[in-house]
C-alpha cells in the first residue's frame, strides 16, 4: 500500500509540473480573453459578411499563437471578468488594452509593456465649448468603463461630478449620445476612434494623464509563457510591427 501511494503521488507531482507552454501546445490552441468594444485595440467588425474580432491587440495575440505553433481562440467578455477568468485558468492570457497596475500584479503576472497612450475625454459636439476641463463637470455626470484606469481618473480628477461606471464602452457612448451622461473618459486611440465614427461627438483637448503602458496578463507561476511572450513583444516592437498594427486597426475601425 505504501509503495502504491508513493508511486501515485510521484505521478501526480510530475503532471503538475507540466509547463504552461507545453500545456498550450498539447491542446493545440491559445485561449485569449479580451473585451472587444475597444477600437482600435479590439473590436467587432463585419468582414466578408462575417462578424470577426479584430484590432491591434488581436494581431499581437496572433503573433504569440504563431510562435507557439497553435491556433488562437478568442473569448469576448466583460473587462472586469477577465482577470478572474485568467486566475481560474478558463483562459490562457489577457490582451485587452490592460495596464499592469500594482493591484492587478497581486493576482497575475504581466509581460513587458508594449504600448503607452494618453487619456482623453469625449463629449457631445454641442457641448464642445462648455466642457473643457474637469471643473466644468461640477454637478454633471462623467462615465468610464468599470475596473479601468479611466475609472480611477474619473474618481480622482472629477470628484465634483457624479461617476457612472458601465461594463461596455458601447453602452457609455449610447448614454453620452442620449445625454444621460455628459462626458466619457477613454484612452486616446479609443476616444479618437469613437469620435471618428460619430460626428455628434467631440474630443476634448485636455490631457487627463498618461497610462503606465498596456501589457499582456498571464496567470502566476507561468514564467515560461511570460518569457516567450516578452520575446515576441520585443521582436514586434524592434521591427516596428506594433505601430503597423495600430495604423491598420485604426483604419479598419474608421471604415
Amino acid at each position: 500500500m505504501v509503495i502504491i501511494v508513493v508511486t501515485l503521488a510521484g505521478c501526480t507531482s510530475g503532471a503538475d509540473t507540466k509547463s504552461k507552454v507545453d500545456s498550450i501546445k498539447s491542446k493545440g490552441k491559445l485561449v485569449l480573453g479580451t473585451a472587444a468594444d475597444y477600437p482600435p485595440y479590439e473590436f467587432h467588425k463585419e468582414i466578408n459578411g462575417k462578424d470577426e474580432i479584430v484590432g491591434f491587440d488581436i494581431e499581437i495575440a496572433k503573433a504569440i499563437a504563431a510562435e507557439l505553433g497553435v491556433e488562437l481562440e478568442i473569448v469576448d467578455m466583460k473587462f472586469e471578468g477577465l482577470l478572474p477568468a485568467l486566475v481560474t485558468n478558463d483562459i490562457d492570457i489577457v490582451i485587452a488594452g490592460m495596464v499592469a497596475k500594482e493591484e492587478r500584479k497581486k493576482s497575475v503576472d504581466f509581460s513587458i509593456p508594449y504600448y503607452q497612450a494618453q487619456q482623453r475625454m469625449i463629449v457631445k459636439l454641442e457641448n464642445a465649448d462648455e466642457l473643457l476641463k474637469p471643473e466644468d463637470f461640477n454637478g454633471l455626470k462623467i462615465g468610464a468603463q468599470k475596473s479601468t484606469v479611466q475609472e480611477d481618473i474619473a474618481l480622482d480628477k472629477f470628484s465634483t461630478a457624479e461617476y457612472i461606471g458601465l461594463s461596455k464602452i458601447t453602452d457609455l457612448i449610447l448614454e453620452l449620445k442620449s445625454s444621460k451622461i455628459d462626458g466619457v473618459i477613454l484612452v486616446e486611440p479609443v476616444a479618437k476612434a469613437y469620435v471618428q465614427q460619430n460626428d455628434d461627438l467631440f474630443l476634448v483637448d485636455e490631457i487627463l494623464g498618461q497610462e503606465d503602458g498596456v501589457a499582456v496578463a498571464i496567470n502566476k507561476g507561468n514564467e515560461d509563457l511570460v518569457e516567450l511572450i516578452n520575446q515576441v513583444l520585443d521582436k514586434l516592437m524592434s521591427e516596428g510591427k506594433i505601430e503597423q498594427f495600430i495604423a491598420e486597426a485604426t483604419e479598419l475601425a474608421e471604415q
